[in-house]
């Protein structure tokens, strides 16, 4: 009987992973090099005028001029200016958080949105089902029942296991279809603080104005049709005059989702490594880069360019994945890409720089999990003032953050080497 029940058991474990997909959960990018064919070596540059034109047919960005853009780090910059914005709202908020904890800052969005929802306000309030499970029912039940708009996305069932793996990591703060946020931070006290001290994470947001806005409510539009059956449309959230040209940057919210083939996040960072000609400077919170992505910034450092990566030390929050991560150092060190770890506290930022022009501030972590599995939301900025300033924080950064050199990495003890191996054999779906 025991072996027939552990024959049941196999059994349904094997037609499970069939269900779900084993060899898509395991997938790694199926872009292996960027080339120019037919024409001069590599990729265009950067400051090439082919390179927008190339970026925005290869992942169907669409960049605008007309932006204003306003880079915001850790809680202490971002949520009281954030807290005006929606405190601003006349016609209408939209909401989309994939993390979200009870607190201080969970009681001070619902208070402000219920407000803004008594003054007449249409709120649309729209969580990920797995990166807010925390927050209790009640919590939401007081958002309805003060006539806020409720709706969750891809809640776990089992028939619906096959999608479960990918979920919505995007975050959306939209006011009155004129102003938008978008970034890291999530809704959870651990992001309030100035990002140096232990307990407040470090984070970089971003606060924007102009046709982006327009594009970060289409993204969110997607995902509220998908969770409630009902796309939104209409001057509440896209007012006639959402593109009007009040800014100076040239930028666009770039909505990525899961897909068969290789998707538009896979494509934006292969292209951006192999355009950078100077530097290419990556703050990420999670860097578990694959094969390929491994070989294509080894690449970019062997042909000059200057490719630093500032990541997480061991104040990060999920251990398995900073270990995945450096199961990979000694490759990239001796390729020669430099890479830092953040010291202070947990660095939770989501951001590039290549050649201080060309930056993405947002929620795609450079792993399996962001450039395969989930829907991900990076406002890109083809704008030397932004690309100045983002230099400017990641040197910044670097100030509280050790580089870990070769040879140093090479004496850490023999079971940090065995716990990184088996972390590593299980990147792709961390």
């Amino acid at each position: 009987m025991v072996k027939i029940a552990g024959l049941i058991a196999a059994g349904g474990l094997l037609l499970l992973l069939a269900f779900i997909g084993l060899l898509y959960s395991t997938r790694g990018t199926p872009i292996t090099s960027v080339r120019n064919v037919g024409g001069e070596a590599g990729a265009p540059a950067v400051a090439d005028e082919r390179f927008l034109p190339t970026l925005e047919l290869l992942t169907r960005a669409n960049l605008m001029d007309g932006n204003a853009l306003e880079v915001m780090i850790n809680g202490d910059q971002s949520y009281p200016r954030l807290f005006d914005d929606l405190r601003s709202a006349r016609r209408s908020i939209t909401l989309q958080f994939y993390y979200m904890n009870p607190g201080v800052l969970a009681d001070s969005v619902k208070k402000t949105v219920i407000e803004r929802a008594h003054a007449g306000v249409r709120v649309l309030f729209l969580h990920d089902a797995f990166g807010s499970q925390n927050l209790a029912s009640g919590y939401l039940d007081s958002l309805r029942d003060g006539g806020v708009e409720v709706a969750t996305f891809r809640p776990v069932h089992w028939y619906s296991l096959h999608k479960a793996q990918s979920r919505s990591h995007i975050r959306v703060v939209a006011v009155d279809g004129a102003i938008g946020w978008t970034g890291g931070f999530g809704i959870d006290d651990k992001w309030l603080g100035d990002g140096r001290t232990n307990g407040s994470w470090r984070d970089t947001n971003i606060r924007f104005q102009g046709p982006a806005v327009m594009q970060l409510q289409a993204a969110f539009a997607s995902g509220w049709a998908e969770a409630t059956g009902s796309l939104i449309t209409g001057d509440a959230f896209f007012p006639t005059d959402g593109f009007t040209a009040d800014g100076g940057a040239r930028a666009a919210l770039l909505h990525t989702a899961p897909t068969i083939g290789s998707t538009a996040a896979e494509r934006l960072l292969a292209l951006t490594i192999a355009s950078a000609r100077r530097t290419l400077y990556i703050s990420n919170s999670y860097f578990v880069p694959d094969d390929d992505f491994r070989r294509l910034l080894i690449d970019a450092a062997r042909r000059g360019v200057d490719v630093r990566i500032l990541t997480t030390s061991g104040e990060t929050d999920i251990k398995t994945t900073w270990l995945a991560g450096r199961s990979h150092y000694e490759q990239l060190l001796q390729g020669g890409v430099h890479i830092f770890e953040y010291q202070p506290t947990m660095m939770h930022a989501k951001t590039f720089v290549a050649d201080g022009r060309w930056s993405s501030v947002g929620t795609a972590n450079f792993d399996n999990r962001s450039l395969v599995f989930n829907d991900e939301s990076n406002l890109l900025a083809y704008d030397e003032r932004i690309g100045a300033q983002l230099d400017s924080i990641f040197m910044d950064d670097l100030r509280f953050s050790t580089e870990i050199t070769l040879e140093a990495f090479r004496q850490r003890p023999w079971t940090s080497k065995v716990a990184e191996f088996a972390a590593g054999m299980f990147g792709r779906i961390l």
